[in-house]
């Protein structure tokens, strides 16, 4: 089953470890110090988040390092595009109603 990549960042975990490999690339060790969960866990959120080609790994030597896929990133915010200007007309129309009444 192909996930998409909005059942990959409805989970906190994973959410987080996107936050910790947008800054550079890290190895599932490194990232997995970062949690209270065990080895394995940490690397089936990787495995999914690369699934969702939210993220790719890299073979360096006998180390994998895992790096955002900026791109698949691009598409969310497109996505969310669409709402931040819905709610930006409305915050709008609210400063207009709330100048409007203290100028009463």
């Amino acid at each position: 089953m192909r996930r998409d990549v909005f059942q990959a960042i409805a989970d906190p975990t994973r959410r987080a470890i996107i936050t910790l490999i947008a800054i550079q690339a890290m190895t599932p060790n490194a990232i997995a110090e970062h949690f209270d969960t065990t080895r394995q866990s940490v690397s089936k959120h990787l495995r999914i988040l690369t699934e969702c080609e939210l993220i790719k790994h890299e073979q360096r030597g006998r180390e994998i390092y895992y790096q955002l896929e900026i791109d698949k990133m691009k598409e969310i915010d497109k996505w969310l595009e669409h709402f931040r200007k819905i709610w930006e007309n409305r915050f709008d129309n609210l400063d207009k109603l709330l100048a409007k009444m203290q100028n009463k």
